[in-house]
């Protein structure tokens, strides 16, 4: 049910206020802490703006933002489920 409100609310483009504690990770969600978590090599995404992050994955996914590990990364997701992922991210709390 809850992954049934969370794509109601990515689909709708609405930011409402969610809690990552009410949010289970979208698939592919829990590879991205891989090189973003705490204490990784590239920048730790957690609670980084929804629309940065969705954005910054469409851009992967295009070509537009050419990086050899993630434009491979992101081209196999879809614009709902990086959107779905970006909601994640963007209510986690940096560790």
């Amino acid at each position: 049910m809850r992954h049934a409100a969370l794509f109601l609310i990515v689909m709708a483009g609405t930011a409402l206020p969610v809690s990552a504690a009410d949010l289970r990770p979208p698939p592919g969600a829990s590879s991205c802490s891989g090189c973003h978590g705490d204490g990784a090599a590239m920048a730790v995404i957690d609670g980084r703006p929804e629309a940065e992050i969705a954005a910054a994955m469409a851009e992967y996914r295009s070509g537009t933002r050419p990086a050899s590990v993630m434009t491979r990364i992101a081209k196999g997701f879809s614009d709902e489920e990086s959107r779905a992922i970006a909601v994640y991210l963007a209510n986690r709390k940096a560790q």
